[in-house]
């Protein structure tokens, strides 16, 4: 079992897109992992980032909004919200785990959004 899958308490359906995983590469060619929920996916209050995702008619995921937070159950305070996402095309939230601390949360946001340029944050840095 997976360290997400043990902290992350969620009351869905086993057969949903919540056991899936992808590797976001960031400008820098890194590859972070991700963990893929549904937005009703509760989570408990720890470091991440998260990147609020919709997929193309090919099935490729679209980044619409990339984000770090202290407390992933709290992702929404001083962001941009789910409806904002889900309005631009946002179908799931991916999340990756993060107890390095800040900087590197940071790095990683900064990392991700420098090569998808997701219109959410776009809009929000305009």
């Amino acid at each position: 079992m997976s360290i997400l899958n043990h902290l992350f308490h969620r009351h869905h359906q086993a057969d949903d897109a919540s056991s899936l995983l992808i590797n976001w590469p960031g400008q820098s060619g890194t590859q972070y992992p991700y963990e893929i929920h549904p937005f009703d996916a509760t989570f408990p209050a720890v470091p991440a980032n998260y990147i609020y995702a919709g997929q193309s008619e090919d099935g490729t995921w679209v980044p619409i909004y990339i984000a770090q937070t202290r407390a992933l159950k709290q992702r929404l305070e001083g962001h941009v919200s789910v409806a904002d996402a889900i309005a631009k095309g946002a179908t799931h939230i991916h999340v990756h785990l993060s107890t390095t601390g800040q900087g590197a949360r940071c790095s990683e946001e900064h990392d991700l959004i420098e090569l998808w340029h997701p219109m959410c944050n776009e809009e929000a840095a305009s």
